[in-house]
């Protein structure tokens, strides 16, 4: 996280931040978890090159705006 909000870096993506597991999972109906579900983050993930840390951001984003 340090990379993406303190140095912002363009091309980050933390894949063992809990919030960003929890939106991916949330946004992208994903049931898996541990190595299977980072995995799979990294697949999807692989479409927002060169700026996955902008779609982390969004992500981030995404769960302060979640309905209650």
């Amino acid at each position: 996280m340090l990379l993406m909000f303190a140095l912002e870096r363009p091309d980050v993506m933390p894949v063992d931040d809990l919030g960003i597991q929890n939106a991916m999972k949330r946004h992208y109906g994903l049931e898996e978890s541990g190595k299977i579900l980072k995995a799979r983050m990294l697949e999807i993930a692989e479409n927002w090159r060169p700026y996955r840390s902008v779609a982390c951001k969004y992500l981030w984003q995404s769960l302060d705006n979640a309905p209650g």
